[in-house]
């Protein structure tokens, strides 16, 4: 097995701002492309509507899976594509204190066309706390990450 290039997967996790987002339907698999960004601390942050069934959801079951990948470049095999399945928990960030704020900004700053989505009362700010991650770097060629290891990749 080939060693895991941490360069490559630390830029595909900071480089993403677009991931599909697995959630449990009634125990069906539902999957949703949603904006992302790093919260620099070790967590995914979601702005998600509350009217988006996959917000609706993770509001009944957190545990959710979100899948990064490399841009599609055209080559001739796309499974040679970095990849990475991150599973966890999602959690809806409280609006009323200092950590919502902080994450708030931290997201504006990945995605400053969002903030006018701020002010509509349906969306809400998650934190997508990973526990488990499997990253594909190519064909052939996969790794298992542990937490600790991971969030020290998600952190800038």
């Amino acid at each position: 097995m080939k060693p895991l290039d941490e360069v490559r997967l630390q830029r595909l996790l900071q480089g993403q701002r677009w991931g599909c987002l697995g959630t449990l339907d009634g125990g069906h698999p539902a999957l949703s492309w949603v904006a992302c960004a790093l919260d620099g601390q070790g967590a995914l942050l979601l702005h998600l509507s509350r009217l988006a069934r996959h917000t609706r959801n993770l509001l009944v079951d957190g545990r959710v899976s979100l899948a990064l990948t490399e841009p599609d470049d055209g080559r001739g095999d796309p499974q040679t594509l970095a990849r990475i399945s991150l599973d966890g928990v999602v959690e809806p960030l409280a609006s009323d204190n200092e950590a919502y704020h902080a994450a708030r900004q931290c997201y504006l700053a990945h995605l400053p066309d969002a903030e006018m989505l701020f002010g509509f009362k349906d969306f809400s700010l998650f934190k997508l706390t990973p526990q488990t991650a499997r990253y594909v770097e190519g064909f052939g060629s996969s790794h298992r990450l542990a937490v600790e290891q991971l969030q020290r990749l998600l952190i800038p």
